[in-house]
């Protein structure tokens, strides 16, 4: 009978050689990982390349904003005048011109809200002697923007003036905002709203059916835009200019709330009185704004 012969016992050689050839499978797989990594790499950094290229060919990428903080310029005693840029061909530096004469210019409303916008500062006091007359400046609010502060401005230089009715020391006059204890209001008007106002006292401001001139009302001087923008026919045929015929309308008005009358052309050639209705023709006389002239009242006769 024969016996199966066993198996050649392990030799102690044999597993060695086993884990060499696993832990070199593990190394070869290991490196080609690296190698995948490496290629991937390297891609993108061509890939980047590539991008940062091609925006350097645009002209590069807009700066990254930074936060501003607003700071006040520090100012030094050695620091001069800061030069005005030079104007540009399209924007010629503006001339002095002296001042406008009478042009028609209808590009101004005729009619307003009849709500006012009140000058807010208070004025010099005018004159040197006699008791101070306290009013308001106010312009319709339609208007108010590009005429206020002209308007405020031409009646402090009016009835400044030394030939202005402050010649003649009975009083004095002081310009006081809106809140402040008045006399009277001087207002500067659309035509269809001093036709409302003076037609409320019983007067008619229209000519031709346009409201035309201006008035005095008990503690209101009315002053007509139209005419504070067009003047009259009599000052634009001797090229007497648009600073006059205000001069003579804001003295004329206000001299009707310091107790006033109407007066006429004392003769051919004479300067007309203040009080003369200048606004309905010279009558032969020459335009005249003040009350006061050659340090004299000067009146022509009274007028019924």
């Amino acid at each position: 009978m024969r016996t199966a012969l066993a198996p050649p016992p392990r030799t102690e050689r044999e597993a060695p050689a086993r884990s060499s050839r696993v832990e070199s499978g593990r190394l070869v797989r290991a490196r080609a990982r690296q190698r995948r990594r490496r290629a991937t790499a390297v891609f993108l950094l061509l890939g980047a390349a590539l991008l940062v290229g091609v925006d350097l060919l645009r002209g590069g990428a807009d700066p990254v904003p930074t936060k501003q903080v607003a700071s006040t310029p520090a100012m030094t005693e050695s620091a001069g005048p800061t030069a005005e840029p030079s104007p540009s061909p399209a924007q010629p530096s503006p001339s002095v011109q002296p001042e406008t004469v009478y042009q028609m210019d209808g590009k101004f409303p005729s009619s307003g809200p009849g709500t006012w916008t009140y000058a807010k500062s208070q004025g010099e006091v005018l004159g040197t002697a006699g008791a101070i007359r306290r009013f308001r400046v106010a312009v319709e609010k339609n208007v108010a923007g590009e005429e206020l502060g002209l308007f405020t401005s031409m009646v402090d230089e009016t009835l400044g003036d030394p030939r202005s009715w402050i010649a003649g020391k009975q009083y004095r006059l002081q310009r006081v905002p809106s809140g402040s204890s008045y006399q009277f209001t001087i207002y500067l008007a659309t035509g269809e709203t001093t036709r409302k106002l003076c037609g409320a006292g019983g007067m008619d401001t229209r000519l031709d059916g346009v409201s035309y001139t201006s008035c005095r009302l008990s503690g209101r001087v009315v002053i007509n835009l139209n005419r504070w923008r067009l003047s009259v026919p009599d000052y634009v045929t001797g090229k007497i200019d648009l600073h006059t015929y205000r001069q003579y309308v804001i003295n004329h008005e206000v001299g009707h709330e310091l107790g006033r009358f109407h007066e006429g052309c004392p003769g051919k050639g004479k300067p007309a009185p203040v009080m003369q209705q200048q606004t309905y023709g010279l009558k032969g006389c020459t335009a005249n704004s003040w009350p006061y002239v050659n340090g004299k009242r000067y009146t022509g006769p009274p007028v019924a």
